[in-house]
Order: structure tokens, then C-alpha cells, then sequence
């Protein structure tokens, strides 16, 4: 899984009653795009994150 700043990550819930949660990658750790990414969620927290099976990395949009 490889990502660049401006990307979003989706993490699918796992459980009945789990919300899914969506972010935007502010800061790539790995090298050449790999994990771990520094991602502030839409409820304004930010963490660190190893993504697993759960998630998508939706690249971000071109701008134009």
C-alpha cells in the first residue's frame, strides 16, 4: 500500500454499530509512499496509522 500527502484513507468498520472513519494523509513516515501515514480525521483528531485490510487509500484529486 503505497499513499502521498492529500490522499484519503477509509477505514471500513469491523463490528455492527462501528462507524466507518475518513481522513486526509498530512504526513508520509515510509519510504517511497509505504506506512506509517499521519492522518487528521474529519473530527479534527490526528494519528498515526498502519494501515490494515480495512482500509482504501482513495488518491487524492487533480487539480487543474
Amino acid at each position: 500500500m503505497h499513499a502521498a500527502v492529500g490522499d484519503q484513507l477509509h477505514i471500513h468498520s469491523r463490528a455492527v454499530g462501528m462507524v466507518d472513519q475518513k481522513g486526509e494523509i498530512v504526513e508520509v513516515r515510509g519510504q517511497d509512499g509505504s506506512p506509517p501515514y499521519m492522518v487528521r480525521f474529519e473530527d479534527g483528531h490526528t494519528g498515526l496509522v498502519y494501515p490494515g485490510p480495512d482500509c482504501n487509500i482513495e488518491p487524492r484529486e487533480a487539480t487543474r
